[in-house]
């Protein structure tokens, strides 16, 4: 196994790459504040970078250290991510959410999405710069050598995979943002990043179709219409699911027995 200052340099790359991020997004809400459009995209592709940009290192630790660790980085950076991105998702499905609920207009939400798209594409030029220096072993031959899927089920499974743990995902983001209980930011972490470990042998636990095309799409072992089968139409219809699930008799029982009983 890699040695600690591979770790170490892992981190410092990640932590890098959260730092431009943070300041980007700092000059975009001063300079862009008067055009809200135009910042919201902006903020739509710093957060999309960032969150790509993040995961190509998190993959190394994956690789070399095993899931449970891969899952504390995620985990903390969860928390991070939700406390710093304000109203942007770097998820596509966040906007078709908002198209069939009536909150956004169909024009914005494909600008945003395009938006998104970019912003996990392009970031892999300034992630192919870094493992290019090959300052530790675990980067060598990572910056131009094959990639590989992490689809290790039928795409068929692997939809249903995608599917149902976003499902989930969303409907328990709803429930906490709709009680707000004490430390929500840190169990809606948690939930996320236990869904993602459980499903990360089977499709990688991406719930998310942006950073899975950023990361895999054209990688060996995965053709593109089954990437966009699993990653994208799993996903996507896992997410407008759960505004129905969220919606049902048993989530908003539950939330009014919790709202009663004040338990949060």
């Amino acid at each position: 196994m890699p040695g600690s200052i591979d770790l170490i340099v892992s981190t410092v790359y990640i932590g890098l790459t959260i730092w431009i991020a943070y300041w980007l997004r700092l000059y975009t809400l001063f300079y862009l504040d008067a055009r809200p459009l135009t910042k919201n995209l902006v903020l739509e592709f710093i957060a999309t970078a960032e969150l790509c940009g993040a995961c190509f290192e998190l993959i190394i630790i994956a690789d070399n250290w095993g899931v449970w660790m891969y899952a504390l980085y995620l985990f903390l950076l969860t928390i991070w991510w939700s406390i710093n991105w304000d109203e942007a998702s770097a998820c596509p499905y966040t906007h078709m959410e908002d198209i069939v609920v009536g909150r956004k207009p169909l024009g914005v939400a494909f600008l945003s999405i395009c938006a998104q798209l970019v912003g996990g594409l392009v970031i892999f030029k300034y992630i192919q710069m870094l493992w290019a220096l090959q300052l530790v072993s675990t980067h060598k031959n990572r910056a131009y050598g094959e990639c590989t899927t992490d689809l290790q089920v039928s795409a068929i499974l692997g939809t249903l995979v995608e599917c149902i743990a976003t499902c989930i995902c969303r409907v328990v983001s709803r429930v906490l943002s709709e009680l707000n209980p004490r430390f929500s930011m840190v169990i809606d972490a948690f939930v996320g990043t236990s869904l993602v470990v459980a499903a990360f042998n089977y499709t990688g636990g991406y719930f998310n179709p942006a950073l899975a095309t950023s990361l895999k799409y054209g990688c060996l072992g995965t053709t593109p219409m089954e990437h966009v089968m699993v990653y994208w139409i799993g996903a996507c219809i896992g997410s407008i699911a759960s505004l129905y699930v969220y919606n049902m008799p048993f989530v908003q029982n539950f939330i009014q027995r919790q709202e009663s009983s004040e338990v949060f």
